[in-house]
């Protein structure tokens, strides 16, 4: 039978459609012999949304096929036809995904079904030449390109989003009481760091239901990441209630107490509001206790103090759920950049930046000269010349702009 990996971090290339061109055609029919321009609009790009989704279990598909893209807008034709805009791509991921830039800058934080971020916009559809008819262009030639589409590089971290978490050292006994609660069957063995994946559980109790997380066992240092410690910490962060299991058995010498002091320090130095979630207590193994423990006991091969155990841990449940501490869906807001700057470079040529002024350049056909009178227009009522005679410029003088090298000479835009 094949078995089902877990991944839970993973960096993907994301891409949105490219904007499709607009067309440079005029009328042709036989009773109109100068039809004027009736180029249509290219389609716009579509859109790459990064949507959670709770059928969605892994971020396994996106590691090994990381390029992900949406579709291309059509190009425009004739008869003011418009090319259909491309289709936005859907990236499902798991509940409790966070999505990070390149730099590790959080961009958004999707906890619950449903909630969705823009992580690469589509291109602008380029104009057809129909749009650029004027009283003094009667007859324009050119048309504009299609934008292209948003390119990102992002990472995506899960957080497993449970009720409950536990939380001990490997071989504690966490894997053999999951199994015995719920309908979750981790690999279970008598050996340390058995479980190298997270797993959720769901448990009914009685009138309860609630979800409990079995993650792989801590080790001393964890939370300066020794061993994989921050990637199983991280799955901590959500739970609502911490269940610190003691070995009642342990043959590392360990008192229970000393487990737990430890425990709660490497929590703590991770993050320390997680010291701040109800946690309950429990020693594991009772049945092969070799040490003393005064709090609540369980054994999850024999059953016993199970019933306890899970009525304690559901009033807690269903009172941190009041109170809830889990976190709520966010994105971050990312304005369209506006304006543009002109910048000497260390070569001495000037380099104009910005969306707007880099957007004309990159639509407009500059194998046509027409094309390239209006791109002058354009920069002239945008003040792309008054900026550069600000910044120094004279006649001779190179300025680049996005891919473009353009020579300056005086009424350049």
């Amino acid at each position: 039978m094949a078995q089902t990996e877990f991944v839970d971090e993973v960096q993907v290339n994301l891409r949105g459609g490219d904007g499709g061109a607009g067309a440079a055609s005029f009328r042709r029919e036989s009773h109109v012999p100068k039809g004027g321009p009736d180029g249509g609009d290219g389609g716009s790009g579509g859109d790459v949304l990064v949507v959670a989704d709770h059928n969605t279990a892994s971020l396994l598909s996106y590691r090994d096929h990381p390029h992900r893209r949406a579709e291309s807008g059509k190009h425009g034709s004739g008869q003011k036809r418009h090319g259909a805009s491309g289709k936005d791509l859907i990236v499902s991921v798991p509940e409790g995904t966070i999505v990070l830039s390149r730099d590790g800058e959080i961009l958004a934080d999707l906890v619950s079904h449903g909630a969705s971020f823009a992580a690469a916009r589509g291109g602008r559809g380029g104009r057809g030449n129909a749009r650029f008819l004027t009283n003094a262009r009667r007859a324009p030639s050119f048309a504009e390109q299609g934008e292209y589409g948003e390119e990102v590089w992002l990472r995506f971290e899960v957080k497993l989003l449970a009720d409950a978490v536990l939380v001990g050292f490997p071989n504690s006994g966490k894997s053999t009481l999951i199994s015995a609660v719920s309908a979750a069957k981790p690999k279970i063995a008598d050996y340390p760091f058995t479980t190298l994946i997270p797993h959720l559980g769901v448990v009914r109790f009685g009138e309860h239901e609630f979800v409990l997380a079995d993650i792989p066992g801590l080790i001393e240092g964890a939370a300066e990441g020794r061993g994989l410690g921050h990637t199983f910490l991280r799955h901590v962060e959500r739970a609502r209630v911490l269940i610190i299991l003691v070995d009642l058995a342990s043959t590392e010498e360990r008192s229970p107490e000393e487990q737990e002091k430890i425990l709660l320090s490497e929590l703590e130095r991770y993050r320390p509001d997680l010291l701040e979630r109800p946690r309950l207590v429990v020693g594991s193994k009772s049945d092969v206790a070799t040490v003393e423990f005064s709090g609540m006991k369980l054994s999850a091969v024999t059953r016993s103090g199970l019933d306890s155990f899970l009525g304690d841990l559901s009033t807690i449940i269903e009172s941190a759920r009041s109170n809830d501490l889990i976190a709520e869906s966010y994105a971050v807001l990312r304005p369209r950049e506006e304006g543009f700057s002109v910048e000497r470079e260390d070569d001495g040529a000037f380099r104009v930046s910005g969306r707007s002024a880099e957007r004309v350049v990159a639509m407009a056909d500059m194998t046509n000269l027409e094309a390239i009178a209006y791109v002058q227009e354009r920069f002239r009522r945008m003040g792309v010349e008054r900026a550069l005679v600000r910044a120094g410029v004279r006649d001779g003088d190179t300025v680049r702009i996005g891919s473009i090298e353009l020579e300056y000479f005086q009424g350049f835009s």
